[in-house]
């Protein structure tokens, strides 16, 4: 008895880490140390005019999103990011219906970079 009660208290404790997570330009920074791929979902002429070094570019108002996105390792954490947050917020919140493990998005955007 005391077992079950020890694993229902571990059990109902235990918190699953956010899947997507809103970060500041510091620790974004950060993580593009550990070379996790770069997503920018601007439009091919936003990128054109400017991007993070190292960025690829999947438009998110492109019909083949989606298709590209679907292409990615779900199993590897993804850094991304939009001009100002609206359309990185969508693609994160994709990325997770679809089942990606980690997504981290600029907060801001490249506004704020």
């Amino acid at each position: 008895m005391k077992k079950l009660i020890l694993l229902l208290l571990v059990v109902s404790c235990a918190q699953e880490l956010p899947v997507v997570e809103t970060v500041e330009k510091e620790s974004f920074q950060q993580l593009m140390k550990k070379d996790y791929p770069l997503i920018d979902v601007r439009t091919p002429q936003e990128f054109s005019g400017g991007h993070i070094k190292n960025a690829v570019n999947i438009d998110f108002n492109a019909p083949s999103f989606k298709d590209q996105i679907s292409e990615l390792d779900r199993e590897q954490p993804f850094l991304i990011y939009c001009a100002a947050g609206g359309r990185s917020a969508k693609a994160a919140s994709l990325m997770n219906s679809m089942g990606f493990k980690k997504v981290y998005e600029l907060k801001g955007g490249f506004r704020d970079w």
